[in-house]
């Protein structure tokens, strides 16, 4: 389908697994036939997401995006496969390159070479993924198990990237399956990722990837209240390097200027602009947990696109 929505647990939830598998329902009964789960340092994302799999069957279930550092690709590799199994064929696993410094302060340290690690953590899922053993030597990832790494009915697993970057992209292209980029706007997707990753996938002989734009919204007819909104929530991305970069490339000031903002006809016709400029999917990002009604709305646009 070419429009998901991404989940986020009710601030107010006894359970939060309880809650997100209330959620999807109620999406998946408006037209919503995918769903995606980010990764901070609350909930795990594959686990989730293959809750909610086993319990929407027919529903498309993504992790966007999990963080690639400090994880290991075998422990990676294990929790997609018992996901995809558990969703019967309909979970996607999508892999972030992190940021420096969250990650220091997160952690106490920091994993430089990221487009090295990146290649690296890629290669050992794909043998996994494709083969169901690996044996891997590199110089930031080894992975040589003594025990089996296949899980029954844990694969084909689909692998994204949240790829921006040139040299990213080319590895993604080379790898996975696609890329899913947030505030990467239609002119960027146009220009930029789309041939980048295109031809990287070309010359490594794999089929063209997606393309997965996740669009931060918001619906409302108070524009310059949800534009306000908006901004705020969207500024914590323009002090990322990385974000920084692609919202230049955009030709736009501001994060919020990427941003699908105002009524729904309005949200609508900015989703069909990415699907326009190359993008194969759209994934709506509300900016923060809406109620019921909000949620709703929100998401019975994504399914009308």
């Amino acid at each position: 389908m070419p429009t998901g929505i991404v989940l986020f647990p009710n601030p107010k939830a006894t359970n939060v697994v309880d809650d997100m598998v209330a959620q999807a329902s109620r999406a998946f009964t408006l037209g919503v036939r995918q769903i995606w789960l980010g990764q901070q340092f609350d909930y795990d994302a594959i686990a989730l997401a293959a809750f909610i799999g086993a319990a929407v069957p027919g529903l498309g279930v993504g992790t966007s995006a999990v963080p690639i550092n400090p994880r290991h690709p075998l422990i990676v590799a294990s929790q997609a496969q018992t996901a995809q199994a558990a969703s019967h064929g309909n979970f996607s696993l999508g892999l972030g390159l992190g940021a420096h410094e969250p990650e220091r302060q997160a952690f106490g340290t920091s994993w430089p070479n990221t487009v090295t690690r990146l290649r690296e953590h890629l290669t050992v899922l794909r043998s996994i993924f494709d083969t169901g053993a690996v044996y891997f030597n590199g110089d930031e990832i080894s992975a040589h198990p003594g025990w089996p790494v296949r899980v029954a009915g844990g694969t084909p697993v689909p692998v994204y990237v949240a790829a921006m970057g040139p040299k990213a992209l080319q590895v993604t292209g080379e790898l996975a399956d696609g890329t899913l980029p947030y505030l990467a706007g239609p002119r960027t997707i146009a220009e930029f990722i789309e041939p980048v990753i295109a031809k990287s996938a070309a010359d490594a002989g794999r089929p063209k990837p997606k393309i997965i734009a996740q669009v931060p919204a918001v619906v409302s007819d108070d524009v310059d209240a949800a534009k306000d909104f908006a901004a705020e929530r969207l500024s914590f991305y323009e002090a990322i390097p990385s974000y920084r970069k692609v919202i230049a490339r955009e030709r736009v000031a501001r994060a919020v200027d990427i941003a699908a903002v105002g009524s729904a006809a309005t949200v609508k016709r900015r989703l069909q602009s990415y699907l326009n400029a190359g993008a194969t999917d759209v994934v709506v990002t509300a900016l923060a947990w809406a109620d019921a009604a909000k949620a709703d709305e929100l998401w019975a646009l994504a399914a009308s696109l």
